[in-house]
């Protein structure tokens, strides 16, 4: 591939591709046949770029300024990741449908002085405008869903995206750009509370998508699929990133769907794709189909493949897994295909060491649970900087080693299995439940779309035990029968598995990259006990 500019920027990693492969359709937003497919070659994305980037600046955006992309997954998501990069801009990814508080916040902490919105979010945005100090304008997208047209945006109070696209690129420059520049403030998913804002160098995503591609083992005519937001670090990175860097044609959906991801493998071409735990779960329990093996993935990148299913998986759709664990702040390991055990993410990528350690931070001794640590191999400190907040950064990098906050157990050959998020177990009546076997049981009833197990205080008031609760999205509300589901729980797991409530629910609250939002679904259990059913006596 071409050396002009820099791999170590985002601009760069575009740029070199744009003059070496300048027609390679390395992007599709697929349209699931509601509107035509979005696709965008290198060079395509490099000419977009360099406009949305010129017409950026004429609304008065500067080097080291942020700004807010609020929207799902469009062509124009990456456009804006190519202008924010050339014009040495930070942009910052927010889940769409985030709201009210929650989104003023983000936008204040970050001291965005811009946003760009497709125009089914931009209603959020204008709602908390007035409170945004620092906001010099918004930009609105229309898309097929708003269908807002670039008049009705403008008398909102909004640019047009397609007015700012379509801006002569003239005598436009790149800005200089050091690979230690930020080039995006990336939330942590806020499943157990605020998220906080991580700041991402160009370094950093640069060599973690070219070390993906490597890492995971992608061949150059892979077509790398996912149904995860471009707003959560692995469809950038695992999927964009990766595809990016070694030259491959990725599809991405708008948003997830299990019900069409097979359908979706089979008209792309698809040869692999990413899944998170909670969406395993979710893909599982979809009826048996005949088909479900005749599909052309070779592998499923995966972090969270439950143990229970993990064989089941692979044999019923005719795939291997290839597990893995990473963090938002730095940290990988790998499980490749067939060479690990079954349920295990792996080891520590070699570029990297790690440590199990206890609360007294001593490392642990095999066989024994600890909290993971990762520091670079050349001895060298982890560094993290979560924007605004030197003493949390201090803290996750306490010793110099990265704190990940998860609790692993070490086998003998050195193989890490995740056991679960510190504070996040659910331990009842002194045994350590893994809520993987139970979901399993639970998605293979025929009822049941969707489930997720937790945690909420036992009503015992032991301290640190909880009472395991299954929040179930059912196929059919109206005729759900909550004790039925007891009964197969009953003739399907061992007692003490067996959850002391179901909560009824029309979706399981969800973050950007499909990871239950636990503090929601506690909130929900407390405010509808109307919806949470417990076993009545045989």
């Amino acid at each position: 591939m071409g050396s002009r500019y820099s791999e170590l920027t985002f601009a760069g990693l575009v740029g070199n591709r744009a003059s070496s492969h300048p027609d390679l359709d390395v992007l599709t937003i697929e349209g699931g046949g509601q509107r035509p497919d979005e696709v965008r070659t290198f060079a395509q994305l490099w000419d977009a770029g360099r406009r949305l980037g010129a017409g950026l600046r004429t609304l008065g955006l500067r080097q080291g300024d942020r700004f807010g992309l609020l929207m799902a997954n469009h062509a124009e998501f990456v456009e804006a990741m190519v202008a924010a990069a050339m014009t040495g801009a930070v942009f910052v990814p927010i889940d769409p449908r985030t709201k009210d508080d929650r989104l003023a916040r983000m936008l204040a902490d970050a001291n965005c002085v811009g946003v760009v919105a497709a125009d089914y979010a931009l209603g959020q945005v204008l709602a908390i405008r007035g409170r945004l100090a620092n906001l010099k304008w918004i930009v609105g997208l229309s898309t097929a869903e708003g269908r807002s047209t670039c008049a009705q945006l403008e008398a909102q109070g909004a640019v047009s995206y397609a007015r700012l696209a379509g801006t002569s690129p003239g005598s436009f420059e790149l800005a200089r750009v050091a690979a230690e520049s930020p080039m995006q403030l990336i939330y942590t998913s806020g499943t157990t509370g605020d998220p906080k804002g991580i700041v991402m160098t160009h370094r950093r995503y640069c060599e973690t998508a070219m070390l993906s591609s490597r890492v995971f083992g992608y061949w150059s005519d892979d077509r790398p699929y996912s149904g995860l937001s471009l707003t959560h670090a692995n469809a950038q990175l695992v999927t964009l990133g990766a595809s990016i860097a070694a030259g491959m044609r990725c599809v991405l959906s708008r948003r997830f769907t299990k019900s069409r991801l097979w359908d979706i493998t089979r008209r792309y071409g698809c040869t692999s794709f990413s899944l998170l735990g909670g969406m395993t779960t979710a893909v599982y329990a979809e009826p048996p189909d005949d088909r479900d093996a005749d599909n052309p993935v070779r592998f499923v990148v995966s972090a969270g493949m439950p143990q229970a299913i993990w064989n089941d998986f692979e044999r019923r759709f005719g795939v291997q897994v290839l597990e893995f664990y990473d963090a938002a702040e730095g940290g990988l390991c790998v499980n490749p295909i067939g060479v690990g055990p079954i349920g295990s993410i792996g080891k520590a990528i070699p570029s990297l060491a790690y440590r199990v350690v206890d609360e007294q931070n001593q490392d642990v001794r095999r066989g024994e649970p600890g909290e993971l640590l990762f520091r670079p191999a050349d001895g060298s400190p982890s560094k993290v900087e979560y924007l605004g907040d030197p003493q949390a950064s201090a803290k996750k990098t306490e010793g110099g080693w990265l704190r990940t906050g998860d609790v692993v157990i070490e086998d003998a050959d050195g193989w890490l299995f995740f056991q679960h998020r510190q504070g996040g177990g659910i331990r009842c009546n002194g045994d350590f439940i893994d809520p993987a076997f139970v979901e399993k049981a639970i998605a293979e009833c025929a009822g049941v779309d969707d489930v997720h197990v937790y945690g909420v205080p036992a009503r015992s008031g032991v301290p640190g035990e909880k009472d395991p609760v299954a929040a179930v999205v059912p196929k059919d509300r109206a005729g759900f029968d909550a004790q039925g589901l007891f009964q197969a729980c009953r003739r399907r797991l061992d007692a003490n598995l067996v959850p002391r409530c179901i909560q009824v629910l029309e979706q399981i609250p969800k973050t950007a990259s499909e990871k239950p939002q636990e503090r929601l679904l506690i909130e929900a259990f407390e405010a509808q006990p109307h919806r949470v059913f417990t076993e009545r006596p045989a």
